[in-house]
């Protein structure tokens, strides 16, 4: 299929569990309802529900069981409800237009206390025959009163090595880059055989407290500019320069509303 970029998280949640490779690596994901809410909240206990098409963190949900009650954390604003059909209906006033998925939670590693997610970079490099290229990861750290790590709602950039090595320690830290990469990888051949005219994937991955990794998304047109902000320039002149090797141009690179950790 010619098709260079996937708004779809469904789609590419089909690409991810089509892998066998892959389909372990991925919450389970639904497409929102009342049933889906409540089943999913009495086996998981917590999930994030997005809207199909979104980016940037926007809209995204963190729905969670306590006790006999259901808490909804959207942005900075935190509810609670009776059930979760009371929940959902507070959902359907607030949420964006569209569809909604529904995604387990994963209790992520922390930082400080704040929930922790990694984006890695995977580019096709046209000056050897488009073969995929790792060219960047870094860590993203919460906002202390929000639930999603993006850049644009307040999460802190760190580097990846640094962080890991911190909060797990330097001999788990290099296992976890090393399944980081195999991951890449393996999505960035996923992608490639189902959309050939792919250049470019952001994976957003997670790893829980007994250090699995999850991929929760991919983007198919990732932000660069939050690489600015790593202390190795180097990184993101690579993935500048790889971009414009299959057309892209990214404006004012070294300007983010992203903040360093």
């Amino acid at each position: 299929m010619s098709r260079s970029t996937m708004s779809s998280k469904w789609r590419k949640t089909k690409v991810l569990t089509g892998s066998r490779r892959l389909a372990r690596h991925v919450p389970r994901t639904e497409k929102l309802n009342e049933r889906v809410l409540g089943s999913m909240l009495r086996r998981y206990g917590m999930i994030y529900i997005k809207p199909i098409a979104g980016s940037l963190g926007v809209g995204v949900m963190k729905v969670e069981r306590i006790g006999a009650q259901v808490r909804i954390h959207a942005g900075t604003r935190k509810t609670r409800h009776a059930s979760s059909r009371e929940a959902y209906r507070w959902i359907l006033r607030h949420k964006r237009k569209g569809t909604y998925l529904a995604q387990k939670g994963i209790r992520t590693l922390r930082h400080r206390g704040r929930p922790v997610d990694f984006r890695v970079v995977v580019q096709r490099n046209y000056d050897k025959g488009r073969a995929w290229e790792i060219t960047g990861m870094l860590a993203r750290v919460a906002h202390p009163r929000k639930a999603v790590t993006n850049a644009s709602q307040g999460g802190r950039i760190h580097p990846v090595p640094r962080l890991l090595a911190g909060t797990v320690g330097r001999s788990a830290a290099g296992t976890l880059l090393r399944r980081f990469r195999g991951l890449a990888r393996t999505t960035a051949g996923a992608f490639g055989r189902a959309f050939p005219a792919m250049n470019e994937l952001g994976l957003d991955i997670a790893v829980d407290r007994k250090l699995r990794c999850w991929i929760l998304e991919v983007n198919t047109r990732p932000d660069l500019r939050p690489f600015s902000l790593l202390p190795d320039r180097a990184v993101l002149k690579r993935m500048l320069k790889l971009a414009r090797g299959y057309g892209r141009t990214v404006r004012h690179p070294y300007k983010t509303d992203a903040k360093r950790g």
